[in-house]
């Protein structure tokens, strides 16, 4: 009678061990679908990032040439509001040597006791 208690013991550990496995290949299968689905997220997400980029990338060209398209325009109006500055400045500085030189002039001139 031990004997066959020890049996049924022993099929009881095989059963056991046997579902142990059975829930580590369960475990394994599920580790494994998580690692795919996780690196096709990654590959969905990188491609995403891409399109996103490239449609900024456009975005910033497009803005670039329609602004350098009036950069000429923009060039040109700077080149005559400098021109104009000149000619004020030139103006202002030729009313202004008349008198810096009266009055360098007149204080070389003075003679003091």
């Amino acid at each position: 009678m031990g004997s066959m208690a020890a049996n049924r013991g022993q099929g009881g550990i095989q059963q056991l061990l046997a579902a142990e496995q059975e829930a580590q290949h369960i475990v394994n299968a599920a580790k494994s679908a998580k690692m795919a689905r996780l690196k096709q997220a990654k590959e969905e997400a990188e491609k995403e990032i891409a399109e996103y980029r490239a449609q900024m990338e456009r975005e910033f060209q497009r803005k670039l040439a329609e602004s350098s398209g009036d950069s000429g325009a923009n060039v040109k109006r700077l080149e005559q509001e400098t021109e104009v500055k000149i000619c004020k400045l030139k103006e202002d500085a030729a009313r202004i040597s008349q008198d810096v030189v009266a009055m360098v002039l007149k204080h070389v001139t003075t003679v003091k006791n």
